[in-house]
């Protein structure tokens, strides 16, 4: 299943790829080596290890403890095993990525955010240890063992279409703001699942513009998470910038420090990646700036 699943995963990165540079849109990014790096070795590492990793172990546990359950929930209807999936793995890892910007887990999910471009790369760019502990695939591995192994295969396809769509460089649903008869399918749309508009913001380099809203819009596959736990906002808009306002006062980390903390850790004055640092708020961060580097935040909107 590892096999179909990557190469469908493959043929999707390259039709979003090919989104973005057909229209232009990867000449904005000025991406860094370091940028490179931490965004293919993660792509590689979650695709070749760490998913591979939790699925065979969620299996030899299973088969260790509960031999006679392989199979067993294999005759359930598709919409049923689609259904317990959705809270399994996407309300969970809704979740996972809320309490991931908490002081305790941010270092493992900060990469994500420290990308001042949107683009399909970033998808995938966090901390390796990010995805060996997200509880969403090791409940997916269970559900495998159970007998969802072909109904995940269709989830995981139609998933990652959706979270590809909504880090994508190319904001698809712009058209669906401007042209007035596609407003009740954007209404529906936007509530539904995670698109440009709404992620884009959750990137967001500042709250201060009404966009920008990085402490909510969590949603991966189902954006309904946050509408029903109280983290949505809709504006319709995007952020005219995204990334992390401490980068741009205290400078970068280099990617091995931010994919593998806390095995490496920062040389950084003031960094959340080193033990018993933390998170900057934009105010101290602002207040930093003025202080310390006035032209660092001189293009910040």
């Amino acid at each position: 299943m590892n096999l179909v699943q990557n190469i469908v995963l493959v043929a999707i990165i390259l039709f979003f790829a090919l989104l973005e540079v057909g229209s232009r849109k990867h000449r904005q990014f000025h991406a860094t080596a370091d940028d490179t790096k931490l965004e293919l070795f993660m792509f590689l590492s979650l695709l070749a290890f760490s998913q591979p990793f939790i699925f065979a172990v969620t299996g030899k546990l299973c088969a260790l403890l509960m031999p006679a359950q392989r199979d067993a929930w294999a005759h359930l209807p598709w919409w049923a095993m689609g259904a317990i999936l959705l809270v399994a793995d996407d309300m969970t890892q809704y979740w996972w990525h809320r309490v991931s910007h908490s002081p305790l887990l941010w270092p493992l999910h900060r990469a994500h955010h420290t990308a001042h471009y949107m683009s399909i790369r970033v998808t995938y760019r966090n901390n390796f240890f990010y995805y060996l502990m997200m509880p969403g695939l090791w409940a997916s591995g269970v559900l495998i063992y159970l007998g969802f192994g072909n109904v995940y295969l269709v989830y995981i396809v139609v998933k990652l279409t959706v979270i590809l769509g909504a880090h994508s460089a190319v904001p698809w649903d712009a058209p669906l703001y401007r042209i007035k008869w596609l407003h009740p399918l954007a209404w529906v749309l936007e509530r539904t699942v995670s698109t440009p508009a709404t992620h884009w913001a959750h990137h967001a380099l500042t709250n201060d513009d009404g966009i920008g809203h990085y402490k909510g819009n969590f949603g991966n596959l189902l954006f309904v998470w946050d509408l029903l736990f109280g983290t949505a906002k809709i504006t319709r808009r995007y952020p005219a910038k995204v990334g992390l306002q401490d980068d741009l006062v205290f400078g970068k980390e280099r990617w091995f420090i931010e994919m593998f903390y806390p095995l490496f850790h920062s040389r950084r004055a003031h960094s959340a990646l080193v033990p018993g640092g933390r998170a900057y708020a934009e105010a101290e961060v602002d207040g930093d700036a003025a202080t310390h580097a006035p032209q660092a935040l001189a293009g910040k909107p």
